[in-house]
């Protein structure tokens, strides 16, 4: 064993680093793991901004965040949940804030809030529109104030079991070569989500779902796996996000005919309708034929140079680099992308999961805040006030619990896989089934979702699966070795896609980001309002399912 901490997190983005600070403040010993160094976590690439209902906009409570979450969430999301991450989260953003997040301000000089879709008031804080990376690097100086140990680039691959329950992680020591096992009384998933299980996605090369996959792997259940977000505006041909902030500084959106499409779909929110409504919108303009090479446009250059400049000058960027176009002048041609995984590993209001020791927060992790649609700015807040409840509780149960013990057959049996995987000379390389999977599930299980595709997207991952069994990695070496690092990861998304189907046959409603218009055009609240849960029994998913917890908020018809 390398060695032993009170609390090991596994990721470094918001999430991770908040339990990390929080952990510590606690009087653990804690210790951050990593496959990439922690400000390129993919909180980074968060533009929009942070919700919290401070009131600096308009007339707003916590109470109204809770309402506007709930119904966004298509009733899905747990409202003991979303209570506790809306009533906690001014206190979090002026914590933030008092670490030295710089946010923009009014002209008052109080914290700026800009509207987001689907919320009644306008609550989210931002930063220009580089939000995420504003609070990672805030985040990373308070780790590095408290000098929490960082181990930076090891690729965890499996959890450590033993005396049920997690005692640690089994991780790939990218820089030096070889498997490493770090021993932990408390282990927090905090890996982030999925979107490379699609070929369109505004996620980063390193959101492969490992932290689901290891806990599904461990007997741990994930919830509502089928709930995959499509962001409305990701920039044409490459994915990257375009972020809400946009449309929350006005921007419009419009079809080959120039026309506020929108009106058709949401007459009263238009922009800032869901993200789940909007993406569907724009999903029928492009397959009606009323989209630009498979695009719609978004138009800012009624905003104003002055205003782009000064508010999305991030997003300007993006733009004039990746697509040549300077949205002071000219739209931006935009499409739906995935973006962001509702679902994850099923846990309590502590970030606890059913496995003793093991705990997850941020997007790998499903509490269930979002339900079946997340509303924008909620992802970032979930990370902080998740992150930091999950570091409390790992470490309190931490510091009431002295052993460690990691048996000598775990690692010999992971060395034994592992040398099986390098040995193999022949066979497939990754990057074939990769690429498969990635525009199958484009394909099949999108933006909408039909019967015939779904079953076919179960047989094809099936198919791919039998395929990876006799993967290749040419890289032998030790050093840096991607070529083994993206094998493992293929087989994390393999399993993670089987549970999306069988999770999405199941569901045989249109709730959220679930729409199934052609077989199931309407919400079944009184068959389905319940999360799916799926468990990996003998190589294969199981499905469950869980009652939503309803508190004070009972399911009304969607208007727009």
């Amino acid at each position: 064993m390398e060695a032993k901490h009170d609390v090991l997190i596994v990721g470094a983005g918001c999430a991770g680093m908040r339990a990390a600070i929080e952990a510590f403040d606690a009087g653990a010993d804690v210790a951050l793991l990593s496959k990439i160094h922690p400000v390129r976590s993919h909180s980074g690439a968060a533009e929009g901004g942070i919700n919290a209902a401070l009131g600096n906009a308009s007339e707003d409570d916590p109470e109204k965040h809770a309402f506007d979450t709930v119904k966004g969430s298509d009733y899905l999301g747990d409202q003991d949940a979303i209570q506790v991450l809306c009533d906690e989260a001014p206190g979090d953003v002026y914590q933030l804030e008092h670490w030295g997040a710089v946010f923009s301000r009014t002209e008052d000089g109080r914290i700026a809030q800009r509207p987001f879709g689907a919320a009644g008031e306008p609550r989210t804080a931002y930063a220009a529109d580089i939000t995420g990376h504003v609070l990672v690097h805030v985040l990373y100086e308070q780790v590095m104030k408290r000098d929490i140990p960082t181990y930076e680039e090891y690729f965890a691959w499996q959890l450590v079991i033993n005396d049920d329950r997690c005692q640690g992680v089994i991780a790939w020591d990218l820089l030096n070569g070889g498997l490493k096992t770090i021993g932990a009384k408390t282990v927090i998933l905090a890996t982030g989500g999925a979107g490379r299980l699609y070929v369109g996605t505004t996620n980063a090369y390193a959101c492969t779902g490992d932290g689901m996959t290891m806990a599904l792997r461990a007997g741990v259940p994930l919830k509502d796996m089928e709930m995959m977000q499509f962001h409305p505006t990701t920039l044409a041909p490459t994915g990257i996000l375009i972020t809400e902030g946009t449309r929350g500084e006005g921007a419009y959106l419009l079809n080959s005919e120039g026309e506020r499409f929108l009106k058709r779909y949401a007459p009263n929110a238009m922009e800032l309708a869901s993200r789940d409504v909007i993406s569907r919108a724009e999903q029928t303009e492009i397959d009606e034929g009323r989209g630009v090479d498979g695009n719609v446009l978004l138009d800012m250059r009624h905003l104003g140079a002055e205003k782009i400049i000064e508010r999305l000058h991030g997003t300007r960027e993006l733009a004039m680099t990746y697509a040549g176009v300077d949205p002071i002048q000219e739209p931006i041609p935009v499409r739906p992308g995935a973006h962001y995984h509702m679902g994850g590993v099923d846990t309590d209001l502590d970030g606890r999961t059913e496995l003793e020791g093991l705990y997850a927060a941020g997007e790998c992790a499903c509490v269930s805040v979002h339900g079946a649609n997340r509303l924008g700015g909620n992802a970032l807040m979930e990370t902080i006030t998740y992150g930091k409840k999950a570091g409390r509780h790992a470490a309190d149960w931490a510091l009431m619990h002295t052993t460690i013990e990691v048996p000598e057959a775990v690692e010999a049996d992971a060395e034994r896989d592992l040398k099986v995987l390098l040995d193999r000379t022949d066979g497939e390389r990754p990057w074939s089934i990769r690429n498969e999977l990635a525009e199958t599930m484009h394909e099949n299980f999108g933006v909408f979702r039909r019967e015939d595709q779904m079953r076919e997207q179960g047989e094809i991952v099936s198919g791919l699966r039998e395929r990876y069994e006799r993967v290749v990695v040419d890289d032998k070496g030790d050093v840096f070795n991607n070529d083994l690092t993206q094998a493992l990861e293929l087989g994390f998304l393999l399993e993670l896609a089987q549970c999306m189907v069988v999770c999405g046959l199941a569901r045989k409603e249109s709730r959220g980001a679930h729409a199934r218009p052609y077989d199931y055009p309407d919400r079944d609240d009184e068959n389905y309002l319940k999360h799916t849960l799926v468990r990996w029994v003998a190589e294969a998913p199981v499905l469950d399912w869980k009652p939503v917890t309803m508190t004070k908020w009972k399911p009304m018809e969607r208007t727009y």
